[in-house]
């Protein structure tokens, strides 16, 4: 048994800036659900619900930890609309094709993996919430999988259009987190 004094309090203070970190970071995990969930309700191929089933599970996972350190009271007030965005995120490049849904992943998967390691490398240079830092690394790590694990199956450069669907995922992405952090 483990002493109560051993166990990190997950509700302690926090910085404002942290706060409003972990508020993004929900409403991304949150997001990646639903975007999971639109792949699964619009693809008819096996690999890329084997894929989305897997990496739903995943990200199901990383949400119950983020909710470990975010008070109901300061998570965003935007859980509806990222649902609606993240599922639209999965379900258009799904109606596409198999290669739409992979270089989306990859170009969402790029985006958090670098925007965990920016909380990371904070938390790390503050000294402080070693535990919240831990586990943002964990998430940070399997990020990373799935942004591999999915550029693995692009077998060539994607053309104009996907690319551009690419960058918009990551101006939006960059837009979420900003907005997610203030409301």
């Amino acid at each position: 048994m483990v002493p109560n004094d051993a166990i990190p309090n997950l509700r302690e203070s926090k910085p404002p800036w942290l706060v409003a970190d972990l508020r993004s970071d929900h409403a991304g995990e949150t997001g990646a659900i639903w975007i999971y969930q639109g792949i699964l309700s619009t693809t008819n191929e096996d690999a890329v619900k084997e894929f989305a089933q897997h990496h739903l599970a995943t990200e199901l996972c990383h949400l119950e930890e983020i909710e470990k350190f975010l008070d109901k009271k300061d998570r965003s007030v935007l859980i509806p609309l990222w649902k609606i965005l993240g599922f639209l995120t999965g379900a258009l490049p799904a109606l596409i094709g198999p290669r739409a849904v992979f270089a989306t992943i990859s170009a969402v998967e790029n985006f958090v993996v670098a925007h965990y390691q920016a909380q990371i490398r904070r938390l790390r240079n503050e000294n402080i919430h070693p535990h919240i830092a831990s586990v943002l690394q964990s998430c940070r790590d399997d990020e990373a999988q799935h942004e591999a694990e999915a550029a693995s199956f692009i077998s060539s450069q994607p053309g104009k259009l996907l690319r551009a669907w690419c960058c918009l995922i990551s101006v939006g992405s960059n837009f979420a987190v900003k907005l997610a952090r203030m409301i």
